[in-house]
C-alpha cells in the first residue's frame, strides 16, 4: 500500500513540474519569436534552472510513504530540499559562466516557472 501511496504522490509531483516545463517552453518561445534567439536562450536557461531542481526534489521525497516509514518520508523530503537548494545554485553558477544570457528572461521564465506550484491548487482537484 505504501508504494502505491508514494507512486500517486509521486506522479501528482511530476504533473506539477510538467506544467512547470509547459510554462517554461511557452515563455521561451514567446521570448524567441519577439525578441530574438538570445532572449528564448536565456528564457529556457532560467525555465531549466526552474524544473530540474523540482523534478530531482519530485524523484527523492517520493520515494517513500506510508505511517510505517514516517522518518524516512521526513529524512527523504528533507534531503530532496537540500539537493534542490544546492542543485539550483549550481545551475544559476553554470548559466551564469557558461552563457551569455540576458537577464530579465531569464529571472522572467523562471518566476513564472516558480509561481506553477503557487498556482498549483487551481489546476488540481484532490480525490
Amino acid at each position: 500500500m505504501s508504494k502505491v501511496l508514494a507512486r500517486r504522490g509521486r506522479w501528482s509531483a511530476y504533473k506539477l513540474v510538467l506544467m512547470q516545463a509547459a510554462v517554461a517552453g511557452g515563455v521561451s518561445v514567446l521570448f524567441f519569436v519577439v525578441w530574438g534567439a538570445q532572449y528564448g536562450v536565456s528564457a529556457l536557461a532560467g525555465g531549466s534552472v526552474a524544473v530540474l531542481p523540482n523534478f530531482v526534489f519530485a524523484t527523492l521525497a517520493f520515494s517513500h510513504s506510508g505511517a510505517s516509514s514516517s522518518g524516512k518520508v521526513l529524512k527523504t523530503f528533507y534531503w530532496g530540499e537540500a539537493v534542490k537548494l544546492l542543485l539550483t545554485i549550481a545551475l544559476f553558477s553554470l548559466v551564469f559562466i557558461n552563457l551569455k544570457v540576458v537577464f530579465m528572461p531569464l529571472f522572467v521564465c523562471y518566476t513564472l516557472a516558480l509561481t506553477v506550484h503557487w498556482t498549483a491548487p487551481l489546476y488540481f482537484k484532490q480525490k
